[in-house]
Parts: C-alpha cells; structure tokens; sequence
C-alpha cells in the first residue's frame, strides 16, 4: 500500500514528508485481518506495525509543536524505510527495447506447448 514516490527529506524541511493519515492509513493496513492473514501466511509470523504507529504520532508531533526530536525520528525511519526498500532485487529483467518481432501478429492457430 506505499506508494513508490521518492521521498525529499531536506534538513530545513517544514512539512512532514508525507500527510500524516497516510501514516495512520498504513498502521491500520497493516493491523487488518487479510494484512495479518497474508503476512502469517508469507512470513509465518504476525507483521509488526508500531513503527507506523510511532511515525504517526511523531508526525502529530511535528505538527503541532516543530519538536525537533520527532522531525529527527521521522526522518531516520523514512529513510530506513527507503534504504529498505531498496535492497530487494527485481524479479524481472527490464527490456532495454522491444523485441524484434513486437509487431507481428500472435500465432494463435498452434497449440501452445505448456
């Protein structure tokens, strides 16, 4: 459910990097029942959500207040949360270009042979 926009966190930043709900979103995304359910099934354990909950609440914090400690903590974990992301390798290859025959029609008529 996160969205793969690259996040600018600049040092005299004045705004959160993202809204604030977009936190409390992901925290309840993460403790509903199919989130749960395919997550014990993919990994056999339950997810862990209270870093959601924490950005959530720094974010609030940020907001109201300028603490610098939460703008710190939230920044630390988004950054955590894209160096993350980051370390997995895609399942494709990307094409560089199409291949040579892209234009021609399909061979529907021949049965496929798997």
């Amino acid at each position: 459910m996160t969205s793969n926009k690259q996040l600018v966190l600049t040092p005299k930043s004045k705004k959160p990097p993202r809204d604030c709900d977009d936190y409390w979103t992901e925290f309840k995304h993460c403790k509903s029942l199919t989130n749960c359910f395919h997550h014990y099934y993919a990994y056999g354990t339950s997810p862990s959500c209270q870093q959601w909950k924490e950005d959530y609440h720094s974010c609030k914090e940020w907001e109201k207040h300028r603490a610098p400690k939460s703008k710190k903590a939230l920044q630390t974990s988004e950054r955590n949360r894209v160096a993350e992301q980051n370390n997995f390798t895609p399942v494709w290859t990307l094409r560089q270009e199409p291949p040579r025959d892209w234009h021609m029609p399909l061979n529907q008529d021949k049965p496929q042979d798997s």
